[in-house]
């Protein structure tokens, strides 16, 4: 058979494949669960782009399929093995800021803008033409290959857990969410809350300083940026007051406070980040935390702030926790502290986000890890966990989507290892697989978020023959 030129089979449907796009990131499909109904269950508009796929690939020759209105699917080939390719056509909020429509699809500067450029619209679309173009050009397939469309990625992957109880597990697949060359691992992500069991005789009205509330963070998986505590100082507040100033001063942030009611009111402004790598922000509540922990507290707050500043206040290894792993595969535990509180009259909490090895023994590690914080008064609860995922790097499936992407890029097809999480680990032999290229920012989820035309067109090539070499094998 004559070789395909897969970039110029892209290249005669840009223009195409560029309306395809803009039409679908026209469509505000976030998250609306408060004007959901039986037939939009996440809400009308993210419906509509799950509808807007389907209806695409049905109009093109597809076998599609709804699940529910949650997922759906577009199929073609035959065979008895089923390659997967996992997407997503929801978006988080578009945010402030923007220099053109979120949901404009503008193209300018070598770039298409708007929200889901790179996460997922942009990707998926690549994906949908891969497959399209392998269709039109009747190439012989000995697999089914299904693009397995989703709807709520961003929020609760609902949409995949509804697919798989009662849709086909695909023998691979790939997800185009993430980054180029290949993830083939993802670590493990435990979220939990460590309470505090204060004991009824602990005091709460005595010490220099009684701490009457204390907020910071409101999602595990991100490193908080603000933080607020309200206080009264029985002794010392001017002292107090110059302390914090040092304090902010010498960390590079920004402290404010003010006085309410009698109160201080203490004030905190951090640098956030994923919760993936908490060293790359600034917590605001651990800082908080930490200026508090070296003040005279009531005694319910000094053993809540004090084990928040010794555990977790610049260490985000588990070490002190006594937890720490490291493997060659995904590297090292990371715990983030997404959520901090304290009430004066239930006491502290902490909401940790743990992304851990492939190898790690969790259920080890969590039997001591209760032990552990039982013997400083505190309690796990509300414990989930998404297992880690990884595939061999000399399983076949691996090794033909190295050779496609160094054939396409003429770069080498590196193995990465990555702290999040994507659909991939949804299958059982899955890896993510683009479509950001090396060297290119990461704007997903950001203001004027975009995609390079370049690198959009590549990757579309990329995918194409990756589906031609997994599905006539």
């Amino acid at each position: 058979m004559e070789k395909i030129n897969w970039q110029a089979e892209v290249e005669k449907r840009q223009e195409e494949l560029l309306q395809d796009l803009r039409s679908l990131i026209a469509i505000k499909s976030v998250l609306n669960e408060e004007a959901a109904t039986s037939s939009a269950p996440l809400g009308e508009q993210v419906k509509e782009a799950l509808d807007f796929m389907l209806n695409l690939g049905e109009k093109d020759g597809f076998i599609g399929k709804n699940v529910d209105n949650l997922a759906g699917h577009l199929e073609f080939g035959s065979g008895e093995e089923l390659i997967g390719i996992l997407c997503h056509v929801d978006v988080v909020p578009e945010g402030d800021g923007w220099s053109t429509d979120p949901f404009g699809g503008e193209i300018k500067d070598g770039k298409i803008f708007g929200r889901g450029a790179i996460d997922d619209k942009g990707p998926t679309m690549a994906a949908y033409y891969a497959m399209k173009i392998i269709k039109e050009l009747g190439l012989p397939l000995h697999k089914r290959v299904r693009m397995i469309i989703g709807t709520d990625e961003e929020s609760e992957w609902r949409c995949v857990e509804r697919y798989f109880e009662t849709e086909e597990m695909p023998s691979v697949g790939f997800a185009p969410d993430a980054d180029f060359p290949i993830i083939y691992a993802e670590k493990g992500i435990a979220d939990f809350d460590l309470v505090q069991q204060a004991e009824e005789t602990m005091q709460s009205r005595s010490g220099d300083i009684i701490v009457h509330s204390f907020e910071s963070g409101r999602r595990y998986n991100m490193v908080p940026d603000y933080a607020k505590a309200a206080v009264t100082v029985n002794r010392g507040q001017t002292e107090i007051i110059q302390s914090y100033g040092a304090f902010v001063d010498e960390h590079g942030l920004d402290g404010r406070f003010h006085i309410d009611n009698g109160k201080l009111i203490l004030e905190l402004k951090g640098i956030s980040a994923h919760g993936m790598e908490p060293d790359l922000g600034k917590n605001a509540g651990l800082y908080l935390a930490e200026f508090l922990a070296g003040r005279e507290l009531d005694e319910k707050a000094a053993h809540f702030f004090k084990l928040t500043s010794r555990l977790f206040f610049e260490e985000s290894r588990g070490r002190k926790l006594g937890i720490d792993y490291k493997d060659e595969i995904t590297g090292d535990l990371t715990i983030n502290v997404g959520k901090l509180s304290f009430n004066e009259g239930t006491g502290g909490k902490l909401g940790l986000n743990m992304r851990y090895p492939v190898t790690f023994p969790l259920k080890e590690k969590k039997s001591f890890l209760i032990e552990r914080l039982a013997e400083e008064q505190f309690k796990i609860q509300h414990f989930s966990d998404s297992s880690p995922h990884h595939v061999d790097k000399d399983h076949p499936f691996i090794q033909t989507l190295c050779k496609v992407y160094e054939e396409q890029t003429g770069e080498q097809a590196k193995l990465l290892s990555i702290g999040g999480g994507t659909y991939a680990r949804s299958l059982e032999t899955g890896v993510a697989f683009g479509a950001l290229f090396p060297g290119r920012e990461d704007v997903a989820h950001q203001k004027d978020e975009y995609m390079f035309i370049e690198d959009l067109l590549k990757a579309t090539a990329i995918y194409a023959q990756a589906i031609w070499e997994l599905a006539r094998q």
